[in-house]
């Protein structure tokens, strides 16, 4: 009977959508494993024509390759220590910022939320070359703090962390008030708990951005010590030519931290697309 009751639990539609979700997930997932197969190819193999997915010979030789020609365990430690120090800062500043603008008044208020909000609009490379002027000015270049502080102005996070602030009931705040507490110990003992799945978003989203952020680094840093995943595997390519199989076992080493990140946190990710309404944006 428990069979027969699970089954008439498939209507028609459910049917559709899983196989449509089937099918999207094998449409996403096809390139990681394309990769991975062409990392598992010798060079002459991954360039020959015409092209298969399964190796012939399968070989760690592009593996190996990448750990021999390059620092990549430098510049995996790089883009670790540069996406830690990006997402700390970026969920501390919007998280007290979005907080100021939800519950305090103050002369000014609404024109300095215009500001934030004007950073919306403005695309990250047009910041460039004044942002490495400033950089330059103040000796940074070559340095993680050169990387690390432009990369911290989050104008988004503020804004998802501000409208969650204004969806949080005053109640709670005024009965903590009552009790003799304070605005910071009512923002770190009420506030923040109840923000935990938006926090985790902005969080996520940031250590995303800025593990994957290629540009200003490129910009910012010219020493090979100091590049991040992303740099570090377009030098080599450029140095040695495009080696197909090695660029796919570097692409698939640069993305198995955001790959872990998702497989663990995936339920962090919806609850925090759901609560920060990124979904309808």
């Amino acid at each position: 009977m428990s069979g027969g009751h699970a089954m008439r639990k498939w209507t028609a539609g459910q049917i559709v959508l899983t196989a449509v979700g089937a099918i999207v997930s094998a449409v996403w997932l096809s390139p990681l494993l394309w990769a991975l197969l062409t990392s598992l190819k010798s060079e002459t193999e991954a360039v020959a024509v015409p092209t298969h997915w399964v190796p012939e010979d399968f070989t760690f030789q592009a593996w190996r390759a990448i750990f021999e020609t390059g620092n990549i365990t430098d510049w995996f430690v790089n883009s670790v220590v540069v996406s830690v120090c990006v997402t700390s800062v970026v969920v501390l500043v919007s998280a007290l910022a979005g907080y100021g603008f939800a519950r305090t008044e103050f002369r000014g208020k609404n024109a300095l939320l215009g500001l934030v909000m004007a950073g919306l609009m403005v695309s990250p490379a047009v910041l460039g070359v004044p942002l490495f002027s400033t950089v330059q000015s103040m000796g940074m270049v070559d340095t993680y703090w050169g990387m690390i502080l432009p990369q911290c102005a989050p104008a988004a996070m503020v804004y998802i962390l501000y409208k969650f602030f204004q969806g949080i009931p005053k109640e709670l705040e005024e009965a903590a008030f009552i009790d003799g507490a304070g605005r910071w110990r009512v923002f770190f003992t009420i506030v923040l708990p109840l923000s935990r799945p938006s926090l985790a978003a902005v969080g996520i989203f940031t250590f995303i951005a800025s593990w994957n952020n290629f540009l200003w680094p490129y910009m910012v840093t010219n020493n090979p010590d100091l590049m991040t995943m992303p740099n570090g595997i377009a030098t080599v390519m450029n140095s040695y030519g495009i080696q197909w199989a090695q660029l796919m076992a570097g692409g698939l080493m640069a993305g198995l931290p955001l790959i872990i990140v998702f497989v663990f946190f995936q339920r962090q990710i919806v609850a925090g697309v759901a609560h920060t309404g990124l979904a309808g944006q």
